[in-house]
């Protein structure tokens, strides 16, 4: 007599093919779109880098063969589908006027921003998170409309006034940090932490109200549900039905502002650089378009929507984490 064994299917995570959904369905598409948009942005510029080249001296036969030399005299669908090959390789061309590798440029400056961003980040969640989470514990209370009233001033300010105001106050006043400059973290990361605070810092406090506001109506209104009323009745601790029920349910409106804040941020650097006298990609982008110089422009920006797509499937997946019934729809 045949015994029959019945066994399971073995089931594979749906995490990967989720993540091969997003990137596909999501982020290249608009990457396609936005470098089509990025290209046909600096093709139809009236401005001749071949003219702002080659000076007032220039015949038109000259500028007719630096322009054959860079290639502007081909269509548009030729000069794209050229320039986008060898941008998905990484070669994002030579600039017009310094002669140098757009990319190797822009490696030199990104870690530039990048700190910045950084560090405005960590200064968004931390006060965000640290005000937000004692406002709504302390609803109704002083501290909660000081909290209120001081977030809501927080994001009418702009952020440029914000960053005078920190040159003036901890640089100029008090002296505590340089006004400007840039070390490497590779060189010295103390230095570097100076350097790069007061720029994270002004950009980073207009995200952190906003989280605080977002964090405190939504944890109020989180505490008051159900679920969390039960952890509270089956004797759990004060802290473990914050951390374990509540706060991760409350928090992705809160993860949400971050992340959309993201591109505001890589933005707000070029304001910072501008300020604090730091060569970024805002000071290499605008000195490109002073220039016409199209290779610096088309670099800078395609690799700043680059990172704007990388920092939003991280922040989607992370609110598919918090909000477990998100991921199942």
């Amino acid at each position: 007599m045949g015994i029959a064994i019945r066994t399971a299917p073995i089931r594979v995570s749906g995490a990967p093919r989720r993540w091969a959904n997003r990137v596909l369905l999501g982020a290249v598409p608009v990457a396609l779109i936005s470098t089509l948009l990025i290209f046909l942005m600096t093709y139809l510029a009236t401005a001749n880098p071949a003219a702002e080249k080659l000076g007032e001296t220039a015949t038109p036969a000259q500028i007719a063969q630096l322009d054959h030399t860079w290639g502007l005299d081909r269509g548009f669908f030729d000069q794209y589908f050229s320039w986008l090959s060898h941008a998905v390789s990484g070669n994002l061309g030579i600039s017009y006027f310094s002669d140098t590798p757009v990319t190797d440029s822009i490696k030199q400056r990104i870690p530039i921003d990048l700190s910045i961003t950084i560090v405005a980040v960590v200064v968004a969640v931390v006060l965000g998170f640290g005000f937000g989470i004692l406002a709504a514990l302390r609803r109704g209370s002083v501290f909660d409309r000081v909290v209120t009233i001081v977030a809501s001033t927080l994001t009418t300010i702009p952020e440029f006034w914000l960053a005078i105001m920190f040159v003036v106050l901890f640089a100029v006043t008090l002296g505590w940090l340089p006004s400007g400059g840039w070390i490497p973290f590779s060189q010295d990361p103390l230095a570097w932490l100076q350097h790069t605070i007061l720029p994270g810092a002004s950009l980073g406090l207009t995200v952190a109200a906003s989280i605080a506001r977002q964090l405190r109506n939504s944890l109020v209104a989180t505490l008051d549900e159900d679920f969390v009323v039960g952890a509270r009745v089956r004797g759990l601790s004060p802290r473990r039905v914050l951390f374990g029920h509540a706060l991760r349910n409350a928090s992705a409106p809160a993860v949400a502002t971050l992340g959309l804040s993201i591109p505001t941020l890589l933005g707000g650097a070029v304001i910072a650089e501008t300020i604090f006298g730091l060569p970024g990609l805002g000071k290499f982008a605008l000195d490109g378009a002073q220039s016409h110089d199209i290779p610096v422009i088309q670099g800078v920006l395609i690799v700043s929507i680059g990172l704007v797509l990388i920092t939003n499937l991280f922040v989607d997946a992370l609110l598919s984490w918090l909000r477990p019934a998100t991921r199942r729809a």
